[in-house]
């Protein structure tokens, strides 16, 4: 390629181009650099030398000296609420609720953090009315998210059934598993009271919201083990195979017990061993070795934990087989069986328990709303060390 003279002249016309560009950026962000009060750049110092709280106080300078920082107002408010500052926080919302000339977007920006500052504080008659305003708004879906966590809190269990169906008109997915436990509670409440029939229409209730909803399966079993009609208790229980089988050990001693009062007892054992074949666990196994023992004797209950061990090996598992062996083994040699079996059975307490699978919280009773996290069904109803949660 020739080169030609005027290509002199391109050189010098590019970099001028850029230095005046440069020179109108610079212009230009010194302008709006001016315009901020002297606290912002004073706040971002002390951010920048985690001196937080030095930082706030000089943003709040910022807010008193600017009102139209409406975002340093939202920044400030959330971070406020975030450190347990819930006052503060309102104070912060709230003024710019008040504001007349704020545009909508952010009046419903304000009214939304608004109410989660009330819902931090604990005013929740407040909490639910801004809530409850925002539903025409693009803040529906993410109120009524809170207004489902309002009503458990208050345990207005009607409300929140009312929440998760208009959750599901808002996102399009189904809150029934939600609903189903709602309905399981004011059944349980309504058996408090002896209105059974009140009851049993909750149940079915809760069965047409989640056809899976093994609870409210087994409330309605125990309602009728109550009234002594076994034989639908029985029928009711065993529905929960085709629910969730993990949740058969749950009732597998109260089947048993039903099957006991109708005088067919060997059928129900004979139930809980096709349980066991299919569905392993330490539960339906505990609840079967009793019952054998009690039937056939030491030897025969051996058998069945000894069989159960070779094919799920669990220490738990061995702590039993150590018990049935304990039943059978001489007085001379019973210590050191004893000995052994103690020593297991130091290290399975921790695995003989249930744990939340949302935040870990364990317990040896098994809940449907984990005390800790408040999450519905999160426990598993199987041992730690069955689901391999041995911490």
């Amino acid at each position: 390629m020739q080169f030609e003279l005027w290509m002199l002249l391109v050189f010098p016309l590019f970099f001028g181009m850029g230095w005046l560009a440069a020179r109108i950026d610079i212009k230009q962000l010194l302008t709006e650099s001016s315009a901020l009060p002297r606290s912002y750049f004073q706040g971002l110092n002390f951010l920048l030398n985690e001196q937080q709280d030095k930082a706030i106080e000089a943003f709040i300078e910022v807010v008193k000296v600017d009102p139209q920082t409406i975002e340093l107002h939202f920044a400030l408010g959330s971070l406020f609420r975030r450190r347990g500052e819930v006052d503060r926080a309102i104070r912060m919302h709230l003024n710019l609720v008040e504001r007349a000339d704020l545009e909508q977007d952010k009046k419903q920006q304000a009214i939304f953090e608004l109410a989660q500052d009330y819902l931090k504080a604990g005013i929740l008659d407040r909490a639910e009315s801004l809530f409850q305003e925002l539903q025409a708004t693009p803040y529906a879906k993410d109120a009524l998210d809170f207004l489902l966590e309002l009503y458990q809190k208050e345990k207005d269990w009607l409300k929140a059934i009312d929440v998760t169906q208009r959750l599901s008109a808002v996102s399009g997915l189904s809150h029934g598993k939600e609903a189903a436990f709602f309905y399981c509670e004011l059944a349980a409440a309504e058996m408090a009271r002896q209105q059974m029939d009140v009851a049993r229409a909750h149940l079915e209730q809760a069965l047409q919201a989640d056809p899976q909803a093994a609870r409210a399966t087994m409330m309605l079993g125990d309602m009728e083990s109550s009234a002594q009609h076994y034989a639908n208790a029985i029928e009711i229980w065993q529905r929960i195979e085709q629910q969730n089988p993990q949740y058969l050990p749950l009732v597998a001693e109260r089947l048993l017990d039903a099957y006991r009062q109708t005088g067919r007892a060997d059928d129900g054992i004979s139930v809980l061993q096709g349980y066991l074949a299919e569905h392993p666990s330490l539960d339906l196994m505990n609840v079967l070795f009793d019952a054998i023992l009690q039937r056939d004797g030491a030897e025969a209950a051996y058998r069945l934990v000894r069989d159960e061990l070779q094919r799920n090996p669990t220490l738990l598992g061995l702590d039993k087989l150590l018990e049935a062996r304990l039943l059978e083994v001489s007085s001379a040699n019973r210590a050191d069986v004893e000995m052994v079996k103690n020593l297991v059975h130091q290290r399975t307490r921790s695995l003989a328990m249930y744990r939340c699978a949302n935040c870990g919280f364990k317990a040896r009773q098994f809940y449907w709303h984990c005390p800790a996290c408040h999450g519905w069904e999160t426990y598993s109803p199987r041992r730690s060390e069955e689901n391999g949660l041995t911490i």
